[in-house]
């Protein structure tokens, strides 16, 4: 990792010459400044900037922000972590603060109120401090030079920031592009420079952790370094693998360990420089998260960052036992005793690998992810990417550039480099559009025409590019009822309505036992029981959250056991969720005039007003059902 060079009074001295040269003369002298800084005072004099500006430059509304920060999501949440961390270690002398590849701020802490007081009220979120808009500063120039970068006082292009240093380290994305930028800005004197530095380092080192981690869900990641030492440290190697042994990305202290380009690594093998494939390298993770491996290369200590849950096949030679390694849950085991649930999530899965597109239904919490998770790990695609998307937790404006992507500079705001879409990251593998039912009508014909041509244009770009993908929708909602309302495009529900399953409420589950039995396995606590008081009054329960709700109120109740403790009971609840479980359904009324609009209400509530799905389980016909309901409404 190259630094510039610790300052000191003789080179303040230099800056103040410099200055006063470029305010008699508007030239930068000759062998005044550090050379990097002479670079980059010449350059922001080329891009036109004045000495003195004051000029603030900050996005245009606050939806632009809006857009800036949900296109920066993965960054951002990566980097709060170190950023709060740093805020305690630093945030008392100056600003943390957090920027994307074209030095927009992302993110700000630390003692704003004092800094903002002394003429810095231009940091703050969406304003770009790019080394062409404010000049010489340590978050532009950083990601001009591509390494980190240290502005002493007097060093800033900008006069009214001659008061202030700062640091800043660039944030690397897996594929080797600069993200963003770390920064600690203070007033006076940089001092300990290495001090902050290193700090920035293993700070930016966490970030790129996080986002690499990020980047791959359902891969294999790793950290890894000759030395055992320098794991979770700034010369880590960082590797992701997919789970049938191809190198995906790796990082730039990786590539330097494996004495290789990463052009030379990514899509090639991972046993040509690790030694074992795919399937043996996710064996050995799962038996510990830490360890080494003798390769060609020497030997390398590694710490497991990702091993995606996978069952491996009794085939393949390999130490892992049943017990060190959780497969994924079959459909059989998710459908318990309901065969006809058990029959459509077999059909499900034939037509699936078939290429017809599954449509799932169902409340709320009753586990469509999971029933989707499931579908893809039981097809020839199961080594391929499962991308999800919940169309109804991403902001209408930023749901087309998420689905589909972006060209840099396609909006005000967008990523330098634009944003690979999900479509794009799904091909070859799954597609799961949850809450398809919640997707903006406008939004539905560009789906639709991507479903039946299979080719893909980002926003801002004309090209369009194949894809390959198996589609998988999700929704609570009754997409007939929003067809017939104009909500939801007809020809877009035929698309995507090729074999439906219908998820049964919890309520409705004849195999609570067996469920909660599964539940308390995927909470490592298989030999836990529950008492029959406990057994009792979760049987009873109408459970509107469904098996979310279950699993939360069994997670709650493992957290408070004792040690010894065998057996789950009342005692383990706290009294606010015993009064929840204990609270009756709903009123009973006398009339049975209201008890029978009640039971009709119910099982339109169930079937999320599907009429016909409703009569069937009153065991009336569906014209039956509207009568009834017209004579009871009167």
């Amino acid at each position: 990792m190259t630094l510039i060079k610790t300052t000191s009074p003789k080179l303040h001295r230099e800056a103040r010459l410099a200055r006063e040269k470029l305010h008699l003369e508007g030239e930068v002298p000759d062998g005044v400044l550090r050379a990097e800084i002479d670079a980059s005072w010449r350059r922001s004099l080329s891009h036109g900037v004045h000495f003195n500006s004051k000029h603030e430059l900050a996005l245009e509304s606050s939806a632009s922000l809006d857009v800036l920060l949900a296109s920066n999501r993965l960054l951002i949440d990566a980097a709060l972590p170190a950023i709060d961390y740093l805020a305690d270690r630093q945030g008392k002398e100056g600003l943390i603060i957090l920027a994307n590849s074209d030095a927009t701020i992302l993110a700000v802490e630390g003692r704003a109120d004092r800094l903002k007081g002394s003429g810095l009220q231009d940091i703050t979120l969406g304003a770009c401090w790019s080394e062409a808009a404010r000049g010489t500063n340590a978050l532009g120039t950083a990601l001009v030079e591509a390494r980190p970068t240290m502005i002493d006082c007097g060093e800033h292009y900008l006069d009214r920031l001659t008061d202030f240093s700062c640091t800043s380290v660039p944030i690397y994305c897996p594929q080797g592009e600069i993200l963003g930028v770390l920064d600690l800005t203070r007033e006076g004197p940089l001092g300990r420079v290495h001090d902050s530095t290193a700090l920035l380092a293993m700070a930016v080192s966490q970030i790129e952790s996080r986002v690499f981690n990020a980047s791959f869900p359902d891969q294999i990641v790793l950290a890894f370094h000759s030395r055992r030492q320098y794991l979770e440290s700034p010369w880590q190697g960082l590797l992701a693998v997919s789970l049938g042994g191809q190198i995906l990305a790796v990082s730039a202290q990786a590539c330097q360990l494996l004495h290789a380009e990463r052009s030379a690594l990514v899509g090639r093998r991972c046993e040509e420089f690790l030694g074992v494939d795919g399937l043996q390298l996710l064996s050995r993770l799962h038996q510990g998260g830490a360890g080494s491996l003798q390769t060609a290369k020497g030997e390398f200590f590694y710490k497991t960052l990702r091993a995606p849950q996978r069952s491996i096949n009794v085939s393949t030679p390999s130490r892992t036992s049943a017990k060190t390694a959780k497969p994924q849950p079959d459909l059989e085991s998710l459908a318990g005793s309901n065969a006809r649930y058990a029959r459509a999530l077999r059909m499900a899965r034939q037509g699936l690998a078939n290429e017809l597109p599954v449509l799932l239904l169902g409340e709320t919490g009753t586990g469509k992810e999971v029933i989707a998770r499931a579908l893809h790990m039981a097809g020839s695609r199961c080594d391929k990417p499962f991308v999800a998307v919940n169309c109804a937790a991403i902001p209408e404006g930023l749901i087309e550039s998420e689905l589909f992507g972006y060209r840099e500079g396609a909006f005000t705001g967008s990523r330098r480099g634009g944003m690979v879409g999900r479509l794009q990251q799904a091909h070859g593998g799954t597609l799961f559009l949850d809450e398809i039912g919640d997707m903006p009508l406008a939004l539905q014909a560009r789906l639709l025409r991507v479903l039946q041509d299979r080719k893909v244009a980002p926003l801002g770009a004309g090209e369009e590019q194949d894809i390959d993908v198996a589609l998988i929708c999700a929704t609570h909602r009754d997409l007939k009822r929003l067809v017939e309302d104009k909500h939801f495009r007809e020809d877009l529900f035929y698309r995507v309505n090729g074999i439906s399953v219908m998820l049964p409420s919890l309520r409705e589950r004849d195999d609570f036992s067996d469920l909660i039995g599964r539940l308390l396995a995927k909470l490592d606590a298989p030999a836990m029981v529950l008492h029959d008081d406990l057994s009792r009054l979760l049987a009873g329960y109408h459970w509107p959250g469904n098996i979310r709700q279950l699993e939360m109120v069994l997670r709650t109740a493992l957290a408070m056991r004792e040690p010894g403790d065998t057996v789950l009971t009342l005692d383990h609840l706290p009294d606010s969720m015993l009064d929840e479980l204990n609270a009756s359904e709903r009123p009973q009324s006398g009339s049975i005039r209201e008890n029978e609009l009640e039971l009709i209400r119910q099982s339109l509530d169930s079937h999320h007003g599907n009429v016909s799905a409703a009569a069937d389980a009153l065991g009336i016909s569906r014209a039956t059902l509207y009568r009834k309901l017209k004579q009871l409404r009167s």
